[in-house]
């Protein structure tokens, strides 16, 4: 075996320990802190909306690209506002989901968009 190749699985070892040794570090933090370790609590109002954020991270750019730019006539873009209108206005958790498949069903399969 050459000796580039030792020093490349060398460096590939020593790369999967030190991002392992980092992932148990930042995670086990946590669990070693334990109540000591309590956040402030304007962070923990902060990170309630985390979720939320992260899933509007997600989704957006599905709704407002189609192809290679932004289209204001993207039927999933009009099938996402009458989800989000439905969801506030009423509090079914399916209902935004059926109203939005129907619309985007109508607009793609019926309209043709």
């Amino acid at each position: 075996m050459s000796e580039a190749v030792m020093s490349e699985g060398l460096w590939l070892w020593l790369t999967l320990l030190a991002i392992g040794s980092t992932t148990i570090m930042t995670r086990g933090s946590f669990i070693l802190a334990g109540e000591k370790g309590r956040l402030p609590p304007a962070l923990q109002r902060a990170l309630r909306y985390a979720p939320a954020a992260a899933l509007s991270a997600l989704v957006m750019p599905d709704l407002l690209l189609d192809g290679a730019g932004v289209d204001p006539f993207n039927p999933k873009l009009a099938a996402g506002l009458v989800v989000v209108v439905v969801a506030t206005r009423w509090r079914n958790p399916w209902l935004p989901f059926l109203l939005g498949m129907a619309v985007l069903l109508v607009l793609r399969k019926g309209a043709g968009w």
